[in-house]
């Protein structure tokens, strides 16, 4: 895992951290050797959040969010953006591009590695599709599971450090 991916990593809810390294260690593992993931976002502050989502709205550019701030799994730690990097290189959001050459899309080996461990790709998303995205579709508290939608997450309790507690 390279430095960038753990720091991005340390910064997400502490109950997923662990989970998301051995997703990030399994991906890798699959994708034997030219491509490797990058975590590209995880936590994303409330500020960060409404300044991406004027991107279009009221900043120049396009929309590239219909989620304001509070409305992202990002703004809670149970989301990550990724890309593939190539030969320690180039970044690369190709879904397609089979680098190893094992006649499945590396995008896609990785798509069902982040499935086995019950997180949603936005490339699944019907209405707005997000390719880099991936976010927990359920995390536990004690002996309580909660649906990770951003309308429960955002009337949940929050910890000294601001991630939400059960």
């Amino acid at each position: 895992m390279d430095k960038i991916t753990l720091q991005r990593t340390e910064k997400l809810h502490p109950l997923v951290r662990g989970e998301v390294k051995q997703i990030i260690e399994a991906c890798n593992a699959a994708l034997n050797g030219r491509a490797k993931v990058r975590v590209t976002q995880g936590l994303r502050t409330l500020a960060e959040q409404s300044a991406i989502y004027a991107m279009g709205r009221t900043q120049p550019g396009k929309k590239v969010t219909n989620a304001g701030p509070g409305q992202s799994i990002h703004n809670y730690g149970l989301a990550v953006d990724i890309c593939l990097i190539i030969d320690g290189k180039a970044a690369s959001w190709d879904t397609a591009k089979d680098w190893d050459q094992d006649q499945v899309a590396d995008w896609n080996e990785c798509v069902k590695i982040f499935a086995r461990y019950g997180w949603d790709w936005g490339g699944n998303w019907k209405k707005f599709k997000d390719l880099p995205h991936f976010e927990k579709r359920m995390i536990t508290f004690g002996n309580s599971q909660v649906r990770c939608t951003w309308r429960v997450l955002s009337k949940m309790a929050k910890d000294k450090a601001g991630y939400v507690k059960g």
